[in-house]
């Protein structure tokens, strides 16, 4: 059963912005110029979604001189793909149970 946390963490990943951040990020460990540069987007709009992002524990922050570097947590993304996996596994070991009407 999804949990809150789970469901709140879907609704962070869910956010194009936010998962396209997460994309970058998975690559390589980036301050908030990189990431303007990458998507495009306003640097108050990015620093506000990397907050988001900060808070529900999907990055941490690297303080770099002026900078601050952000960097992905695979070990969040991990749990939560491990969540989806065990609801594949319980829908392949039940898939021929029905409940009559």
């Amino acid at each position: 059963m999804m949990t809150s946390v789970d469901t709140d963490l879907i609704r962070v990943l869910a956010d194009p912005l936010r998962l396209r951040i997460v994309t970058l990020l998975a690559r390589e460990t980036l301050c908030t110029t990189h990431l303007v540069e990458e998507t495009g987007a306003r640097q108050t709009n990015l620093s506000n979604h990397l907050r988001v992002l900060r808070e529900a524990g999907v990055v941490e922050t690297e303080p770099c001189g002026r900078f601050t570097y952000y960097r992905l947590r695979p070990e969040v993304l991990e749990a939560l793909a491990g969540r989806f996996a065990g609801l594949a596994a319980e829908a392949r070991a039940h898939a021929g149970s029905k409940r009559s009407c």
